[in-house]
């Protein structure tokens, strides 16, 4: 039976940008299962499975309702044992813990405030108005002020991602020779701001965005599916 997965999107539906959907998107792909997304806004978050989650992701397999990105994978891992793993075993699982906290606390941070304004340009207007007034509500302030970091910030930026590039020296991704759920997790959040801004995060001569690369031509080139914005 195909996987359904519950995916965001702006007003454009063919464009899913969420980090965290991204992530369950190459999970699945790394499981070699069939999976049909459903393209799902803010606003139609609440309705997803009779009101399941807060947020998406969400998938249904079969009976199985199961949501949040690292429960998700958890869940795959245990349900299709058979297929490549996304942990390698428990203390793959407990690294994995550790980037999803390096990711939400240095990464996305940064990459949410640089793409903050173009994230909102790619909603329809109801969603426009959710999103300004749940953003502002968060923050504190306007989101033209928590997008201002985007220039004075990038230095900074790049050098948190020093530990990284300096692993890849070693490996080509975090989960060795080949990748597992960790690269997805730092994958998510790249890919949330390549697909919605033009803005240009990494260098192009950085290790780090040849590894973003090779993660892109992962499982037939899944993460290309959708163009890089312009």
């Amino acid at each position: 039976m195909t996987i359904l997965l519950y995916d965001l999107v702006g007003h454009d539906q063919t464009r899913p940008y969420s980090p965290h959907c991204w992530k369950t998107a190459m999970s699945l792909a790394h499981k070699g299962l069939d999976f049909e997304t459903v393209p799902t806004t803010f606003l139609e978050v609440p309705a997803v499975e009779g009101g399941v989650s807060k947020t998406i992701p969400v998938i249904r397999d079969g009976n199985a309702v199961v949501a949040d990105s690292f429960q998700i994978a958890l869940y795959l891992d245990q349900a299709y044992p058979e297929r490549p793993t996304l942990f390698g075993g428990e203390g793959g699982e407990a690294m994995a813990r550790f980037i999803e906290r390096w990711s939400q606390m240095t990464l996305h941070p940064y990459l949410g405030a640089a793409a903050l304004m173009d994230i909102y340009g790619r909603q329809n207007e109801a969603n426009k108005a959710y999103f300004r007034e749940s953003r502002e509500a968060r923050f504190g302030k306007s989101l033209e002020d928590v997008a201002a970091v985007r220039e004075s910030g990038l230095a900074a930026f790049r050098a948190s991602l020093e530990p990284l590039r300096n692993m890849l020296t070693y490996q080509p991704f975090i989960g060795g020779d080949a990748p597992l759920y960790p690269d997805y997790i730092v994958f998510g959040a790249l890919q949330w701001v390549r697909v919605t801004s033009p803005f240009q995060y990494l260098a192009a001569d950085d290790p780090v965005s040849a590894w973003f690369e090779r993660c892109l031509d992962l499982h037939d080139g899944i993460g290309r599916t959708v163009d890089a914005a312009a």
